[in-house]
């Protein structure tokens, strides 16, 4: 478990290397979230993403990530917000470990 000054005001890392999968449920938890496996397919698509591109996406281009990688069911916004309520880019990116997408408020 990670304390308070591991986080921004917002809850999200300072230090990317310090994430783990322990971390993710931590933040997870904080959200009232318990991660099963459709939670951890997008969390591992979200930090394969930051990899490949060196940015959070933003909704649309993960719904089109999603949908390039795991097929036209999962790339759908409705699919991400049954996964993560209210900014799916924004909660998953938090989870994940990775910066607040640019623009999210």
């Amino acid at each position: 478990m990670l304390s308070a000054n591991a986080f921004d005001k917002e809850g999200f890392l300072i230090e990317l290397t310090d994430w783990n999968p322990g971390v993710a449920a931590q933040i997870a938890a904080s959200e009232n979230l318990e991660l099963g496996a459709a939670h951890w397919e997008i969390i591992n698509l979200l930090r394969e993403y930051y990899l490949t591109y060196d940015s959070t996406p933003a909704m649309r281009a993960l719904v089109k990530y999603c949908a390039l990688s795991l097929g036209p069911e999962k790339g759908k916004s409705i699919y991400l917000m049954s996964l993560f309520p209210g900014s799916p880019a924004k909660l998953g990116s938090k989870i994940s470990g990775l910066p607040k997408p640019d623009n999210c408020l």
